[in-house]
């Protein structure tokens, strides 16, 4: 058996955000189509004998105790499997916190993965996508990352065409952006423009980046942007710059720029331009994983 294994946990975007309705019980109803991009935390797995979970990170006002997403995913399996053992984790950060980027349901979507290969569980990822939505609902998406079709609270997933080639650069504001917050204030009801979903997903399936490009749109911009100004100022400059069109993803502040694949030096324009203005800390230029 092996005792240590490293998974990559990569992050995602919403190229579409969509909330139908708000339900009784207080969740929303979504359609969005998800993404996921080559921006990713490392985890560092290691089998212990003793009866423990010992999480280690690279940022210091990250919980590790009960917490943290990873020590849930870990502890869900010891408890739904009456495992013994242990594991020690290492997790460094690169994806931004708090970001809409899914980083922490990433992490835990890879101790899902990493702990069942180490306990010997071997399950399958539907499976592991049934455990996961009990820690949360973009858990399921992140086991199965690629580009996909989200519904229902987030759970009910359909994968679709893979993403064509291009050039995502990802600004993270700093700030936090509570998603919480976001969907308390947001008026699900009274919502008059919805994204075109369907639409996306036809794009998608020709392979037509100006299609996705033209079809950009989150809803949850109308609360998080008159909060924090500085998400429309980061999508004027990536367009400024070249960018086909762009976007906050999830809740926010992540913003994300379109870049056709031989426009990296335009992308790399619009970093510099970024952070020469101060707008963001947080500047990568990556590619879609499909």
């Amino acid at each position: 058996m092996n005792h240590s294994l490293q998974l990559r946990a990569y992050g995602k975007i919403n190229l579409g955000l969509d909330v139908v309705r708000k339900r009784e019980d207080g969740y929303h109803e979504v359609r969005m189509i998800m993404q996921t991009v080559k921006l990713y935390d490392k985890l560092t797995f290691r089998l212990l004998d003793d009866d423990v979970i010992d999480i280690k990170t690279n940022l210091r006002f990250l919980p590790i105790n009960r917490d943290n997403l990873v020590y849930k995913a870990i502890q869900l399996l010891k408890d739904t499997y009456h495992i013994q053992q242990g594991i020690e984790i290492d997790l460094f950060k690169c994806i931004p916190v708090a970001a809409g980027m899914a980083g922490g349901s990433a992490d835990c979507a890879a101790a899902l993965v990493g702990a069942s290969k180490l306990f010997g569980l071997h399950l399958s990822k539907e499976e592991l996508m049934k455990l996961g939505v009990q820690l949360g609902a973009d858990v399921p998406y992140c086991i199965l990352r690629g580009t996909a079709l989200s519904e229902g609270i987030g759970e009910i997933l359909t994968p679709l065409s893979s993403m064509p080639n291009c050039h995502i650069l990802i600004a993270k504001p700093p700030i936090s952006v509570s998603t919480k917050f976001v969907y308390e204030h947001l008026d699900a009801n009274g919502l008059t423009n919805h994204p075109d979903i369907d639409g996306m997903i036809e794009a998608i399936a020709q392979g037509n980046l100006q299609g996705i490009s033209d079809r950009l749109e989150n809803v949850l911009e109308t609360v998080t942007i008159p909060e924090h100004p500085v998400i429309s100022e980061l999508k004027s400059c990536m367009k400024e710059h070249g960018a086909m069109n762009a976007l906050m993803s999830g809740s926010g502040p992540t913003v994300f720029g379109l870049f056709a694949p031989d426009q990296k030096a335009a992308a790399e324009k619009a970093r510099a331009a970024i952070r020469d203005k101060g707008l963001a800390g947080q500047v990568y230029i990556v590619k879609p994983f499909n």
